[in-house]
């Protein structure tokens, strides 16, 4: 078999992105995601950083995606990994249990990081959000609930913050419909009336 003949495609993303990478009928042989501006494989042999996309391609569509998929049809196709179970390569939906650690296991201990961290912290604290999970960066999915109205799903720091020192657009609260969260939450006026940010 070689990678020339082995013809692979992508599955559904889950919450944090990972492509389950699939040959055949629905044989599951790794997954690939975007990490920051990296894109890593997840195979039987575990994770594996491939680095950026070359220089003038774009790290976020699919054809980054597929790229990297692409490394890991070569690896099956090679002998060097094996097929796995969708579940092995699929992040499970979070559920809390104990305290929520301050960073993602993948995000390094640095100071930087820990500052950034704290004042995510405190601001989703300030806005009403519970993380179930570390801080993975601006551009990585956090799971997070609404304190408002209970709802539960993936949320990017990037799409929560404000802008120049504004604070977040209460149609932010819990997100808008890209992950099936309702749009506006428990309505402009009221979101305004339970956080105090809103009314100074």
């Amino acid at each position: 078999m070689t990678t020339t003949t082995l013809a692979y495609r992508l599955g559904e993303p889950d919450w944090e992105q990972r492509y389950p990478v699939l040959i055949g009928t629905d044989t599951v042989i790794g997954a690939v995601f975007r990490w920051h501006r990296d894109w890593l494989t997840l195979t039987s042999e575990g994770e594996h950083n491939l680095g950026r996309p070359e220089q003038g391609r774009r790290g976020v569509p699919k054809a980054a995606a597929l790229a990297a998929a692409g490394q890991v049809a070569a690896e099956y196709a090679a002998g060097r990994i094996t097929a796995m179970t969708l579940a092995d390569v699929t992040a499970a939906v979070p559920v809390l249990d104990g305290p929520v650690p301050l960073l993602h296991p993948r995000m390094p201990q640095s100071p930087r990081n820990i500052e950034a961290a704290e004042k995510v912290a405190a601001s989703q604290a300030l806005f009403r959000w519970k993380p179930y999970t570390g801080f993975p960066g601006s551009d990585n999915p956090q799971w997070q609930e609404c304190e408002l109205c209970g709802w539960q799903g993936p949320r990017y720091w990037s799409h929560q913050r404000g802008r120049n020192g504004e604070l977040p657009s209460t149609h932010r609260h819990p997100a808008s419909e890209e992950f099936g969260a309702p749009a506006g939450c428990v309505g402009d006026a009221k979101v305004r009336e339970l956080i105090a940010a809103y009314q100074q």
